[in-house]
């Protein structure tokens, strides 16, 4: 903003906050001086979405203070990183065989994004339904890896394997449970833990099986969810009791 915007803005919140009214005019041309300072790079509408005079009329609105230039100047800061952070760099139309170009034009497009003049560009998101030909190939395949993938990420997931073969095998999945042993959390392997001589735990490296008291829980869980009642609705058992009680009279 120049000293002229940064004039038409002090009078704005003089009209809102007339605390910040000065009629001296040395005072006046001083903190217009000192506006201009600290904004004169702030602009004071942009073609998207920015206005500085809503910002300081959202400031009076919400605190007690006077605004202040700083204030101003950390609003138009926020904006900058909201839209930034809403930004994804579009594919330059340079030459990528041309680093410089193609660097500037990234840069030229974030500038722009940054200062209001340009709206952010969102990542694509897709509009339609899968292609029909995925559903099929899932469904020959059983899952979205195949299994010769699914074979080579097993070392680097150990904790998803272990689940994948205890469920494959009809066994119990032991990391449904926490450990009551090494307390590791549901999901999360065990862990090899030792007691010192002075009490202390020692060694904290993942097992590649879980411990055998954990397998027990789980095995215990599972039982309880297979063999539990089903639940009888209240409506459908005081019907039950009494067809009992009218066979019971006849």
């Amino acid at each position: 903003m120049d000293r002229r915007e940064i004039a038409r803005l002090l009078a704005y919140i003089g009209c809102l906050d007339p605390r910040t009214t000065h009629t001296d005019t040395g005072t006046a041309l001083d903190r217009i001086a000192q506006w201009h300072e600290l904004l004169h790079d702030v602009p004071a509408t942009t073609a998207h979405g920015w206005d500085v005079h809503e910002a300081v009329r959202a400031h009076i609105v919400a605190s007690p203070y006077p605004v202040l230039p700083v204030d101003v100047a950390r609003k138009w800061g926020a904006y900058r990183r909201d839209r930034l952070e809403r930004h994804t760099d579009p594919t330059p139309v340079a030459d990528p065989d041309d680093p410089a170009a193609w660097r500037s034009e990234l840069l030229g497009t974030r500038r722009a994004v940054a200062a209001g003049q340009a709206a952010p560009s969102t990542l694509r998101q897709l509009t339609v339904d899968p292609h029909p030909d995925l559903g099929a190939r899932l469904r020959s395949i059983g899952s979205a890896i195949p299994p010769e993938v699914r074979a080579q990420l097993a070392r680097y997931r150990p904790a998803r394997a272990a689940r994948e073969a205890a469920t494959a095998a009809g066994r119990p999945d032991a990391l449904s449970v926490p450990c009551p042993w090494c307390h590791a959390q549901a999901g999360v392997l065990c862990r090899n833990r030792r007691t010192g001589l002075d009490g202390g735990a020692r060694g904290n490296a993942p097992r590649t099986t879980s411990h055998p008291s954990r397998v027990e829980l789980a095995a215990a869980s599972q039982t309880r969810r297979v063999t539990a009642p089903r639940p009888t609705s209240v409506a459908g058992g005081i019907g039950a009791r009494t067809g009992a009680a009218r066979s019971a009279g006849h």
